[in-house]
């Protein structure tokens, strides 16, 4: 058996996953938790029998899902992207699949290469849980003035130092980031928040949604929410809201 990432002769493939996070401790391999990478590394050494690393687009918390995580790994396999996509999913669990397989330059880094990032986030408004959107949604009674928080949204776009609205601050490395859409749609009891930026602050967006559900409670003014952007007190927003309602939606490229 061979480490292909020790091979120079090997391939760059990037894979396009979808996963349901509800039974995992996240994305990224722990040592005595099932996680994502963990599962996929594993589904790998059945299909290639080679050990082989992968790296992400970006970490998910335990019990966040995704539609478009990137993920990427050399191989030596002599194996095409069908036999990737249909062989992985063969061996992986139902609530991970691989969408996508593409062969990409040797150089390529999912997380520094990517340009922008998307995620969405679900509330169930409504006093009755939804078993449908169990572990999917996040479930808030109570009214919630939509208007209200749309406007805290707008205040979101544009470039910002987001330090309020991180639970774990990144050591010596800035805290402001650029986020091109935010917006909140409803549909009946169902409310869908979305928010593009070139990349996220740990807990960015949980923060953010707690944020905005204090704002559509009305126990937190629009010009409270304002401040809390522009003075930037380190992790004094939120609270942070539960990861089943987030979803990394997709990732970018320029190339």
């Amino acid at each position: 058996m061979t480490d292909s990432n020790d091979v120079s002769s090997s391939t760059r493939w990037k894979l396009v996953l979808e996963y349901d996070g509800t039974h995992y401790a996240g994305s990224q391999r722990q040592t005595e938790c099932e996680t994502i990478q963990g599962k996929l590394e594993d589904a790998l050494y059945k299909l290639t029998g080679d050990h082989i690393k992968v790296s992400t687009a970006g970490r998910t918390d335990a019990g966040t899902h995704a539609l478009g995580q990137v993920v990427c790994f050399d191989s030596v396999a002599a194996l095409d992207a069908r036999a990737y996509i249909y062989g992985l999913n063969h061996y992986l669990p139902d609530d991970i699949a691989v969408k996508d397989a593409v062969t990409v330059r040797a150089d390529f880094d999912p997380r520094r290469d990517a340009v922008l990032r998307e995620y969405v986030y679900r509330i169930i408004n409504s006093d009755v849980r939804s078993p449908i959107w169990l572990d999917r949604a996040y479930q808030v009674q109570g009214d919630l003035h939509d208007d209200l928080m749309r406007e805290a949204c707008k205040m979101l776009v544009g470039e910002h130092d987001f330090a309020s609205f991180s639970a774990d601050l990144p050591d010596g490395k800035s805290t402001v980031r650029i986020v091109y859409e935010s917006d909140l749609v409803r549909e009946g009891n169902l409310l869908t928040y979305r928010i593009v930026a070139n990349s996220f602050l740990h807990h960015m967006v949980r923060m953010i949604i707690g944020t905005l559900i204090r704002v559509g409670k009305e126990t937190l003014t629009l010009d409270d929410f304002r401040a809390l952007l522009d003075f930037a007190r380190p992790s004094s927003a939120g609270p942070v809201a539960p990861a089943c309602g987030l979803y990394l939606k997709r990732v970018e490229y320029s190339n």
